[in-house]
């Protein structure tokens, strides 16, 4: 049987991490569904070194580990005098690393559009840009709620590696409480329902988002 009464002696810390983890995960997903559409329509695009430059950064993002790319935020910037906390640090290395898996289910959705729809939408006089913005980016988003859906879902669950950098989200209270209560398994159960809780709906309203975008094709 879990120990409830860790759950309510400890419940100000739970609620603490739960809030930081949510005002991580939220301005993280807004911050990389940002950037992940703009290194989309950069990497389509017909100028060569806003290609190369997507490229290379969606290559360097997906194939270093996330761990690093927050070391580098909280760690590495201060060695060139910019010194970022732990709840800035996390939200940045989070977006930074979801923008580019997002850049490419993004390009995917894009590419899974008529190209001639982009021919139309330049001959009624509109630019490059605003063909995207307007024509080729709604069509596209909705082909790709389902791998948009997964990548928010696994930024909210990479939001747990803020403990490292004492970003008192859940895992670091998560660590506290168990380093004082000297009891493991039953505070990482109850980390783990309160990701659920932060889970569980987001994953019911992609869901819902998909069935009616489905049913409005």
């Amino acid at each position: 049987m879990l120990d409830f009464s860790i759950l309510i002696e400890h419940k100000k810390e739970f609620l603490a991490g739960f809030l930081t983890t949510l005002e991580v995960s939220l301005l993280a997903l807004v911050l990389s569904l940002i950037l992940g559409t703009v290194l989309a329509v950069m990497k389509i695009s017909p100028l060569k070194p806003l290609k190369g430059l997507a490229t290379v950064y969606i290559e360097f993002i997906q194939n270093t580990p996330l761990l690093i790319q927050i070391f580098f935020f909280y760690f590495g910037l201060p060695a060139v005098g910019i010194q970022l906390n732990p709840f800035i640090s996390g939200t940045l290395g989070l977006a930074v690393y979801s923008s580019a898996y997002i850049a490419e289910a993004i390009r995917a959705g894009i590419q899974a559009v008529s190209h001639g729809q982009v021919e139309a939408g330049r001959a009624s006089g509109l630019t490059y840009m605003q063909t995207m913005l307007h024509i080729i980016l709604p069509q596209a988003i909705k082909v790709v709620i389902p791998p948009l859906g997964n990548q928010f879902l696994n930024l909210v669950m990479g939001s747990a590696i803020l403990g490292s950098i004492s970003g008192k989200d859940l895992m670091y209270y998560g660590d506290i409480i168990s380093s004082d209560t000297f009891v493991v398994f039953d505070v990482y159960i109850f980390v783990a329902l309160f990701y659920l809780i932060l889970t569980v709906p987001l994953s019911l309203f992609i869901n819902y988002l998909e069935r009616k975008l489905s049913a409005s094709d």
